[in-house]
């Protein structure tokens, strides 16, 4: 039965043969020790030419695909297909992994590059995005990640000369990347008209901004920034895979099979064609090139690698070769030297030398070859084709001997007879034909008894005999040479096999796994000699069986390094080696035999470290000689802590049923209760499933954990203290080095470890976001700076931690089996051990990864369960205890030897200065002396060792010990049944705490009387407990079953106890002993209750639905109570002892008559959803309560928790400020302090980004650049053009357009810059305006620019980076970021791609980016906060859990992120002199927050203390001294809180809602904005002191009915204001003045805008009902005329004299400049006026209407304004008009993208396509028409372009969009999707633009961001030749 264990020989690679050259690039290198690395199938190779020898990275665990080079050239990164793909970084030198780069990309990693100093790595994954990642590849961290191109990515490569910056190239683009923060920016390269737009293959960079990159066509493309300057063109023939970069210049290789060399300016030097040279071929293909030096290195897609040296380029030496393209199947070994044959589909046969490693004949055949065979005399070589012909050739000279075609399909397998007589040929069709070697191949027989294809054959040693077997497992026998099958077992019982090649077969049974019946074993090869097996699978393994082996399921080593299926395995013919070749990787692998006689001396094949758990495993498969698991290991190993609903689900539960509460209507109890509890003390202890959970603290204290509460116990004092920040059950707990902090974790979806203070009991930090149900172990490092944790998922995830800062460091899947202890190595903070269910395991830290190693048990033992493990005096020493009572000791990762401890499992260990204590299930603690030779003294847990002061009772003598811990003089003990013990070193122990055993408690009651309380539970004890100072267990008694309940009679003296099988008894309450006992019911019987009073009856219910009662003196059952529809669970009596209430489990109430037990029906209360106080302690359902007698205590029970709480109940007068620990009821009033209008519209605003929004005007109709273009004249005519006359008699064309500067040289406008904004996003923005540099500057946004504004000037400087709204900003006050302001923009989804919300943090002064953090709050961020010392910054979003976020900005790393609230958060900010608080306010919302290591805490306000509080919408905040926080609401009051809670309210503090606050950080005056109407008293801004109590109130004179008040801010004697009206304003401190700094418009679209004719002054209307004049020079508003209707459309005439308004009610005004005195009005239609013109002749007005009309009016007949004519027929509303320059036209622009053309003032209109074309037009304002059809741009489906004007000089125009872009373009654009250039500023809509007079600016409107932009224009420069 040997096959039971593996074998114990084993096998190493020793050789390689092949190259992966297909499919992949730049994967071939020299290393700084002038060793070749490169990679085949899963394999890194390390190939030194010097020696001739290889070294092999085996870490991955599929194909490797990508291979990148450090700098420094010592390290290797490579990435690998798979599912779950990970990066490697191993060192080429040892061979040895560094860091593992995991959880990121899926399917596969197709390329890597290192920056240049070798700190960061690029990775870019085969997933659908192609994402982007970088790396800090040695803390195993991700920096940032972004979705690469919807195409395939080939090269990506680092910008060497320039930091943070990368290139990226694929199919059909090439992307150049910026890294800020966290964020990947990408800008595509512009192709433009210097090349095709084509795949890029290969990149490299090179100084000033130049990239070079390969083309699929062989040409290069040079890149200056991201434009494609020139191209080197048939720079190769065909694609250029590869491009090396090095000191000399550039190395190019290509399709062409030329290697190309160029200096660093991409001069050419040298052109090598590998075709021509020696070793050259037609068609090689080069991947993979690589100069260092006089030395080039060459990689061809057929596996081949050169090694050219550049003064002898034509004999370029070949150092591998392996087959290419195609599967490989064939393999045959010679029979007498040490040669292997290899065929394969490339349709070669080559011959290697398994002693010189290296190929030393080769032949190409006309077919794919499928198989091999060489005759016993080594002289002939048989091949089988894939078409069904076989071939023989001579070894020597590869000539051929006969080819044979006899099939027609594959020939899989042939072999020739030990005799060497015969050929046995197998073929598809399922026949084996037997040819004649002397005989020169005559056919001599068939074998024909098979269904199916034939897979393998083996001949009998005498030649007689050959066995098949075939694709259906089927094995079958023929006689030889006719082919007569043989049928008779007997006869073949005695054959022996010349070899065994067969896969089926009782010999080979083993190799198959129990109880499966699959087909995925290809080729097995027996070794009689070494009675071994090998065999090769469809998984890329090759096994290593003991033969024969028998038994399915049988123990092997496995060896990984083929990536998929291995297709053949033989044994060389002196069994030196094995060789194993692999289908799709077509790689050879050699692998050298080490037999068992050599493995004692070679300790040094130690199992090579990989990270898939491979090497050399043992199987697990048969279990039948391991000794049966110990009982409690077995319940332990089933518990899986999976909870139906985790303590993480409860919120969205509670929305849902809130949703279904908000339907039915109820009358509310209005307040929580006023009373309190807090947890006073805490009966029991988590033995029965944790162990090493108990240590002694610093001072003494004891430490342990129970549910989901940690204990701190003073034995002394006989106290405890809790940390109660869990909510589920905690499963492990270990002590910091120091003994002052304490790690627990817990049960949860998402688990976390808490670490806590045992002082002052606060969370330092919280852990989680990598476990997977909850976390069973953890343990510190000896330096206390790290962690590492276990999980309970199914792969049993270790994770290492640096836990202050609560980061992951590294992560590996742990084993499959339980892992009961994780231990960190003392004196190598890299190491840790973890031991479990069969397993121990040694792992090293390898960057983001952990490198684990099984365990050498070699023959000292078994694989056995370890349940404890502790290191020793030495790094290498490690100490473990079995499940059978063994301590095993371990040396680095071998047994050394074991020694007997314990009678059953070994559960707990402790490393003490001069030895160790054990303790097992036996019950003993052991004393051993530091190597575990002698036992120095031994301690049982029993009775008799009690000492005499000892309070409580042991239950057993000998319990199962599950944690140890020494300290203080003592021992201390846990057990299984949940007590601890501590023994002192003399003998004595001391009970200290105990509680129930495993199983649920449910039955408790509380003494009439006394302080004391009965539990019972299904541990099967009933126990009496001590509530009085002492706490301890009085009594215990045991009964037959488990209880659920039990009763104190009225006076004290019984006890009623109810069993679990349907009997129930009564004791005597003192003794415990039986009074009486009854079994009258089947089922569990679960309440029962004595009457009040003289107790006379007693009530039992059962489970199945009756109450029984019973008289207590005559003890005869009286009465039955039926009617229940479910089983009882709860019973009371009425004071009198007549009346039973009934609860039963489909939620009924019913009543009952004592004692027959009528039913009564008595009508219900009604009253719902009270509000209350909650309490977290226990982790599961909690079973029962009770009071105490005079309700001074609340007993509470645990169910599966097996705990017992004490509460104290504090009364509300008495109790202390303690912060109590309860949290309010959620369900939060109604009512919420108000409405508001603008609160309202801030919450219910929905961003949409810029790239998603759409028209502005209803437009219908198809777009112009869609439509037909209709036939001229001439073509209507039949004219064919080209027929005219050359010179045209018809007079010269007129302009399109009248030009005012005629003479002077006509000069195109180059470019716009932004000079000025008028507008400040004030309306649903808030906190956003700000002082910079001492009140010199302010800054503030609107759209998505950054303004910086200078008080003294006006001039405005622009941070323009955002690339949609921005929503908030603010600056960072720290004096070290001086200037340094974020900003939080609009954006799509959190997908981290460009659209993506992000904050950006930008030098206010040099407008530099800092940072760009994108986020994943989608939707937005609306709002910021720097930290006290200015380095993190906290984040809220728009999404809909209002995501909070803390950043560490600098370096872009996400620290931690929250669900916020359910509803908008407005604004949340850091605590001033905190980094670690902050607070949030929103709709019925104000939470206070806490950082812990990445983990944010958060508490509700608490409102209960005061007085008719109620929690209202929170609007602002503001922070005082002492942990005060100011709350600015929606009614106007501001909330004052000490910690987080309420302490008082200053009422009305303003009338309306108070939208901002501000906290002075000199002087902690506080400033607060509000809604107000002005008065002599109040005004919109007041000044505080730091508490609140004084104010003094400033008023703003705006004029306005009321003030609204968003942003405030302090400075030097200066409080600025930013209102609602978009004006920001400087109020003097001193004196009150108010100085107006920005004007806006208060509500958009700004529909109107007109231009001076000859100043630089223009004129804005807007929907807010005004029309404002602004000057451009002075920067300022010059005056403004509210007229009370919007606005729509606002015209100059000719002179400037006057001024036309068209209003949104369809009237019109005309003003006169100088007076503002209105000329004339009038209204002739009923909806808006959409534009309105004076002719140049000053003689008519034309209005144009939303009514499809145009209506003329004559001027010249006085302000009456009557209606001359109007336009007929016009198709859809009116959007422009332009008058032509003589007055005689006029061209409208209509909402259906048509344009016509009619006559003034007859209004008829004009369709001669030649008389429209000769007008010249005084101005042109139209979107439409062929001479601007340019202006439309293809991605205008949703969105259109609204509005366009012509420079006056008549040659440029501006156009602006419903995307916020203004664009440039020369006019006329006729041309399609003309050239432009695009400027951003607006937010979505850009709704009007003109030029000024004299062309010197462009003005454009905007609709959502109502403000108004100025561009400087930027002429071209003409130089006089």
């Amino acid at each position: 039965m040997a096959a039971r264990s593996a074998p114990s020989c084993h096998l190493r690679l020793e050789w390689v043969y092949g190259y992966r050259g297909h499919q992949c690039r730049n994967n071939l290198y020299y290393t700084a020790a002038k060793e070749i690395v490169y990679f085949v199938a899963g394999v890194g190779v390390v190939y030194s030419p010097r020696e001739h020898r290889q070294k092999f990275y085996r870490g991955h665990s599929d194909d490797i695909i990508s291979l990148a080079l450090h700098p420094e050239r010592v390290l290797v990164a490579t990435g690998q297909v798979g599912k779950e793909p990970y990066i490697c970084v191993w060192d080429s030198y040892t061979v040895q992994t560094i860091s593992v780069l995991k959880d990121v990309h899926t399917h596969g990693i197709a390329c890597l590059a290192f920056d240049l100093d070798g700190q960061r790595l690029v990775s870019v994954g085969l997933d659908s995005k192609n994402a982007v990642c970088v790396w800090d590849w040695k803390r195993g961290k991700m920096l940032s990640m972004a979705p690469g191109h919807t195409d395939r990515i080939f090269d990506i490569s680092w910008d060497l000369y320039q930091p943070n910056k990368l290139v990226s190239c694929g199919v059909k683009h090439i992307k150049f990347w910026s890294l800020c923060g966290n964020a990947l920016t990408p800008k595509r390269g512009v192709f433009g008209k210097t090349g095709d737009l084509q795949t890029i293959l290969c990149l490299a960079c090179a100084r000033d901004e130049l990239t070079y990159s390969g083309a699929l066509n062989g040409d290069i493309y040079v890149w200056k920034g991201i434009n494609l300057i020139r191209t080197i063109q048939g720079a190769h023939t065909a694609g250029i895979f590869s491009m090396n970069a090095c000191e000399e210049g550039f190395a190019t290789g290509g399709r062409d099979g030329c290697i190309r060399l160029w200096d660093l300016t991409f001069k050419p030097i040298t052109v090598i064609d590998l075709r021509e040279t020696d070793q050259g071929y037609k068609g090689l293909s080069v991947r993979s090139v690589c100069w260092r030096g006089d030395h080039i290195l060459v990689g061809t897609q057929d596996s081949e690698i050169f090694e050219i040296v550049v003064h002898e380029r034509k004999k370029p030496f070949l150092i591998m070769q392996g087959h290419c393209e195609g599967e490989l199947w064939a393999l045959a070994i010679h029979p007498t030297k040490p040669l292997a044959v290899t065929g394969s589909d490339d349709r070669s046969v080559r011959i290697w030398s398994l002693v010189d490693h290296a190929l030393i004949a080769r032949c190409n055949m006309e077919e794919p070859i499928r198989c091999a065979a060489v005759n016993v005399d080594g002289i002939h070589l048989a091949l089988g084709m894939k078409d069904g012909s076989f071939t023989v050739l001579r070894v020597r000279d590869m000539t051929e001997v006969v080819h044979i075609k006899d099939r027609k399909e594959a020939i899989h397998e042939l072999k020739y007879s030990p005799d060497g007589t015969y050929l046995a040929v197998g073929c598809n069709d399922s026949s084996v034909d037997i040819y004649g070697v002397s005989q020169r191949y005559k056919k001599m027989g068939e074998c024909v008894g098979s269904l199916s294809f034939i897979t393998h054959l083996d001949w009998s040693s005498d030649s007689r005999y050959l066995q098949t077997n075939d694709g259906n497992g089927k094995r079958l026998f023929y006689r030889m040479p006719g082919g007569k099958e043989v049928t008779n077992k007997d006869e073949t019982k005695g054959v022996h096999w010349a070899s065994w090649t067969c896969v089926s077969g009782l010999e080979v049974n083993g190799i198959w796994p129990k109880y499966s019946d699959i087909n995925d074993i290809n080729s097995v090869d027996g070794n009689y000699i070494g009675q071994v097996l090998v065999t090769a699978d469809d998984y890329g393994i090759v096994k290593l069986f003991r033969y024969p082996c028998l038994r399915k399921g049988a123990k092997f080593r496995k060896y990984i390094g083929h990536s998929a299926h291995v297709t053949n395995v033989r044994w060389s013919h002196d069994h030196q080696w094995v060789i194993s070749i692999g289908g799709a990787d077509h790689a050879v692998f050699q692998w050298r035999f080490i037999p068992e006689r050599k493995l004692k001396d070679a300790l040094h094949i130690a199992p090579q470290e990989s990270l898939a758990d491979s090497n050399s495993d043992e199987s697990d498969s048969d279990l039948s000689d391991v000794p049966e698991l110990d009982s409690e290991i077995e319940q332990e190993t089933q518990l899986t802590y999976r909870r139906q609903v985790y303590k993480e689900d409860l919120p969205q539960l509670k929305e849902q049923y809130k949703e279904k509460q908000k339907s039915g209507t109820s009358k509310r109890r209005e307040r929580a209760p006023g009373n309190s509890i807090r947890l006073h003390f805490v009966h029991g202890y988590r033995g029965y499933d944790c162990r090493s959970n108990l240590f002694y603290t610093q001072i003494g204290e004891i430490v342990y954990h129970v549910a989901a509460v940690g204990v701190i116990y003073n034995r002394q004092q006989n106290t405890q203290r809790f940390y109660l920040g869990h909510d589920d059950d905690i499963l492990c707990l270990a002590i910091h080095p120091l003994k002052d902090y304490v790690a627990t974790g817990q049960v949860g979806r998402d688990p976390s470890v808490h670490i806590w203070d045992t002082e002052t009991i606060k969370p330092l930090s919280i852990l989680k976001g990598y476990h997977q149900y909850g976390v069973c172990a953890v343990d510190f490092s000896a330096d206390g700076k790290r962690l590492a944790s276990v999980g309970i998922d199914e792969s049993h995830t270790v994770v290492l931690w640096d836990w202050k800062k609560g980061e992951k460091l590294s992560i590996a899947r742990g084993s499959k089996d339980k892992i009961f202890v994780v231990k960190m190595n003392p004196y190598v903070p890299d190491k840790l051990i973890t031991a479990g269910i069969k397993h121990m395991k040694f792992w090293r830290r390898a960057g983001g990864g952990l490198v684990g190693r099984k365990g050498y048990i070699g023959t000292l033992g078994k694989n056995e369960t370890m349940m404890c493990a502790v290191y020793g005096w030495t790094e290498e020493m490690a100490f473990s205890g079995t499940s059978t009572g063994d301590v095993c000791i371990w040396r680095d990762i071998f047994l050394v030897k074991t020694v007997k401890a314990h009678d059953g499992p070994v559960f707990s260990m402790h490393a003490l200065e001069k030895g160790f204590v054990t303790g097992g299930k036996d019950g003993v603690v052991a004393l051993w002396d530091d190597s575990f030779e002698r036992c120095l003294k031994t301690y049982a847990i029993k009775r008799a060792a009690l000492a005499p002061g000892s309070k409580g009772l042991l239950l057993e003598d000998n319990p199962s010990i599950r944690a140890i811990s020494l300290g203080h003089g003592h021992i201390l003990v846990g057990t299984k049944n949940g007590e601890i013990l501590e023994v002192d070193k003399s003998g004595p122990i001391t009970l200290l705490v105990q509680g129930h055993m495993e199983g649920e408690v449910w039955g408790l009651a509380t003494h009439p009387y006394l302080p004391i309380c009965a539990t019972v539970s299904d541990d099967k004890t009933l126990r009496i407990w001590d509530l009085s100072p002492s706490h301890c267990m009085l009594a215990v008694r045991k009964l037959k079953k488990g209880g659920r309940c039990c009763c104190f009679s009225p006076d004290g003296k019984a006890l009623a106890v109810g069993l679990c099988d349907g009997s129930f008894l009564m004791a005597n309450a003192d003794t415990l002993e039986d009074l009486v006992s009854f079994h009258h019911r089947k089922d569990i019987i679960s309440d029962i209750r004595f009457s009040p009073g003289s107790g006379k009856y007693l009530a039992v219910a059962s489970h199945d639905s009756f109450v029984d009662i019973y008289n207590v003196m005559s003890s005869k059952r009286v009465g039955i109570c039926k009617g229940a529809t479910s089983y009882i669970t709860h019973i009371d009596w009425d004071i009198r002892g007549k009346l039973l209430q009934v609860n039963t489990g489909a939620k009924e109430q019913l009543f009952f008559e004592a004692p027959r037990g009528k039913r009564q029906t008595i009508p219900r209360m009604e009253g719902k959803f009270g509000k209350f106080k909650r309490y977290v302690a226990h982790s599961t359902q909690v079973t029962n309560v009770r009071w105490t007698c005079d309700d001074s205590m609340l007993v509470t029970l645990g169910g599966a928790d097996m705990s017992l709480m004490v509460w104290t109940n504090e009364m509300e007068g008495s109790r202390e400020k303690r912060p109590c620990d309860s949290e309010e009821s959620d369900t939060g009033s109604e009512e919420d302090g108000g409405y508001d209008s603008d609160v309202t519209r801030e919450n219910e605003i929905s961003y949409t980004i810029r790239a998603l929004s759409t028209n502005i005007r209803p437009m219908f109709g198809i777009k112009p650049h869609l439509q037909q273009k209709e036939p001229s004249i001439d073509e209507r005519q039949g004219i064919v053009r080209g027929s005219r006359p050359p010179v045209s008699r018809a007079p010269p064309q007129p302009e399109k357009l009248q030009t005012n500067n005629v003479g002077k040289k006509k000069r195109p406008i180059e470019d716009l810059m932004l000079e000025l904004v008028f507008g400040y996003r004030g309306r649903d923005c808030r906190n956003n305006v700000h002082y910079l540099n001492d009140g010199d500057d302010i800054i503030y946004h609107t759209a998505s620019i950054g303004i910086l504004h200078n008080v003294a000037t006006g001039t405005q400087s622009f941070y323009q980076e955002h690339n949609d709204d921005i929503l908030c900003l603010t600056v960072n006050q720290h004096p070290k970021f001086i200037n340094i302001v974020a900003t939080g923009q609009v954006g799509d989804s959190a997908d981290m791609s460009p659209t993506a919300p992000s904050v950006h943090i930008w030098d206010a002064v040099n407008k530099q980016t800092l940072a760009i953090l994108r986020c994943y709050h989608s939707k937005g961020v609306c709002s910021v906060s720097f930290s006290a010392t200015g380095k993190l910054l906290l984040s809220v979003g728009l999404d809909p859990e209002h995501t909070v976020t803390i950043w560490r900005w600098q370096e872009g790393a996400k620290i931690a992120s929250k669900a916020g609230h359910n509803q908008r958060i407005f604004v949340a900010e850091f605590r001033p002199d905190s980094d670690s608080q902050f607070v949030s306010v929103g709709v019925k919302h104000v939470k206070f927050w806490t950082l812990a290591g990445r983990a944010l805490l958060s508490k509700k306000g608490l409102l209960s203390t005061l007085e008719d509080a109620r929690m209202q919408t929170m609007l602002a905040v503001a922070f005082g001294a002492n942990n005060l926080t100011f709350t600015g609401t929606i009614s106007g009051d501001v909330c004052v809180w000490k910690d987080h809670i309420l302490c008082r309210v200053v009422a009305r503090a303003h009338n309306g809602p108070v939208f901002a606050m501000y906290t002075t950080l000199r002087d902690g005056l506080i400033v607060t904005g509000g809604k107000e109407r002005p008065s002599k008293e109040g005004g919109a801004v007041k000044l505080w002191d730091q508490e609140l109590r004084r104010c003094r109130a400033f008023r703003l004179e705006t004029g306005q009915v009321t003030d609204c008040v968003r942003s405030v801010c302090r400075g030097r004697g200066k409080i600025l204001v930013g209102t609602r009206n978009a004006e920001i304003i400087e109020v003097g401190e001193k004196n009150a003045a108010c100085n107006i700094l920005v004007n806006g418009h208060v509500d958009g679209p700004i529909w109107g805008l007109a231009t001076h004719p000859s100043r630089d002054f223009f004129l804005s209307a807007a929907e807010d009902g005004t029309v404002r004049l602004w000057d451009i020079a002075d920067k300022k508003m010059l005056n403004k005329v509210n007229l009370g209707h919007a606005a729509r459309t606002v015209c100059y005439s000719p002179e400037g004299d006057m001024v036309a308004i068209g209003m949104k009610n369809g009237e019109f005004i005309i003003l006169l400049v100088s007076s503002l005195k209105i000329w004339g009005k009038k209204r002739d239609r009923r909806c808006a006026i959409h534009d309105i013109r004076f002719s140049p002749d000053c003689r008519f007005l034309a209005v144009g209407s939303s009514e499809n009309s145009v209506d003329f009016y004559d001027l010249s007949l006085g302000p009456t304004l009557n209606r001359t004519s109007y336009c007929k027929d016009i198709p859809s509303f009116v959007i422009q008009m332009d008058f032509s320059a003589d007055s005689r036209y006029l061209q409208v622009s209509t909402g259906c993208y048509k344009r016509h053309v009619y006559e003034v003032p007859s209004g008829r209109h004009l369709t001669d396509q030649a008389a429209i074309d000769r007008i010249t037009w005084a101005t042109w304002t139209s979107i439409l028409g062929s001479e601007v059809m340019g202006i439309w741009s293809r991605h205008a489906e949703k969105a259109d372009v609204n509005c366009a004007c012509v420079s006056h000089s008549g040659i440029s125009l501006v156009t602006g969009d419903d995307f916020g872009m203004v664009k440039l373009f020369d006019f006329p654009c006729p041309e399609k999707f003309a050239k432009h250039k695009r400027f951003l500023g607006h937010s979505p809509h850009v709704t009007n633009i003109r030029f000024t007079s004299g062309d010197r600016h462009v003005i454009s409107a905007g609709g959502d961001d109502c403000r108004l932009v100025t561009f400087s224009a930027q002429e071209q420069t003409v130089f006089a030749s």
